[in-house]
């Protein structure tokens, strides 16, 4: 499985928990036991636990976020594998993740563990990342992003981009009344720029951006990357121009759709 920074987790998260319709599916008032497996930073555990009441648990493979997440929210976290959850069967009455299926080789498998420990029901978040669409008021980031978003799930290794593929997933790991709904999410680079804003601009121009999934594309475009990431620097170099002038706006769109199901009996 691949890692992820605290800070890439919250430069590609950040807002998305703004609007709380999208989690009305998961049915979190009166949940009072939930794990939220892959929880990275905890983000979501957080959310998890304002909306339920709860208590929530935060479960990840990697220290390093755990020491964020149990810094940044007030809920106890774990170290341990999604594929062997630590913990009786039954624990939880719901068990959830966001954006760990796409990066996992067999996600059937961890929604099997998902249903052993849950009680009650299973919710997945997921991003379609095929489906991502950039509008830029510099021409040449939406065709930079275009052909990296193609090399990356080109290269990747797991997919990506489930899509309908999560609830099939859900179905065959015996899970019932499974349900999925697309959500949107929409982020918006405008006057006035805020701190993140324009370190997301910096990160274009040195091109640390694209260093993120270097290995990645290179095992797409191979000695070619070298030449994607001098237009990288040179895109981002336009983009922090604009932002000097106050003219730069750019919208991107993120699908995600959440799923959920019912454990039998």
């Amino acid at each position: 499985m691949r890692r992820f920074s605290a800070d890439y987790l919250r430069r590609t998260r950040r807002g998305l928990w703004s609007s709380r319709e999208a989690l009305d599916a998961l049915d979190l008032p009166g949940r009072e036991r939930i794990l939220d497996v892959g929880c990275g930073t905890g983000e979501l555990t957080r959310v998890l636990a304002e909306e339920s009441g709860g208590e929530v648990v935060g479960l990840d493979a990697d220290p390093a976020l755990l020491r964020v997440a149990r810094e940044e929210t007030d809920c106890p976290v774990v170290a341990g594998d999604a594929g062997r959850l630590p913990f009786v069967t039954g624990a939880f009455d719901l068990v959830a993740c966001q954006a760990l299926l796409v990066n996992l080789p067999d996600p059937t498998a961890t929604l099997r563990e998902f249903r052993r420990v849950a009680a009650d029901g299973v919710a997945a978040v997921e991003p379609d990342n095929a489906d991502v669409s950039v509008e830029s008021t510099v021409d040449r980031e939406v065709d930079l992003e275009r052909r990296v978003r193609e090399a990356y799930l080109e290269g990747v290794g797991t997919d990506v981009a489930l899509g309908d593929r999560v609830r099939e997933a859900f179905e065959a790991a015996g899970l019932v009344d499974v349900r999925t709904r697309r959500h949107y999410h929409r982020k918006v680079i405008e006057p006035p720029y805020d701190e993140a804003d324009l370190r997301d601009a910096t990160r274009k121009a040195t091109g640390a951006g694209l260093a993120d999934h270097e290995t990645e594309l290179r095992r797409a475009v191979g000695d070619e990357y070298d030449d994607l990431r001098t237009a990288w620097r040179e895109m981002g170099r336009e983009v922090v121009a604009a932002m000097q002038e106050g003219t730069y706006r750019r919208a991107e769109v993120v699908p995600f759709d959440v799923t959920v199901g019912r454990v039998p009996g």
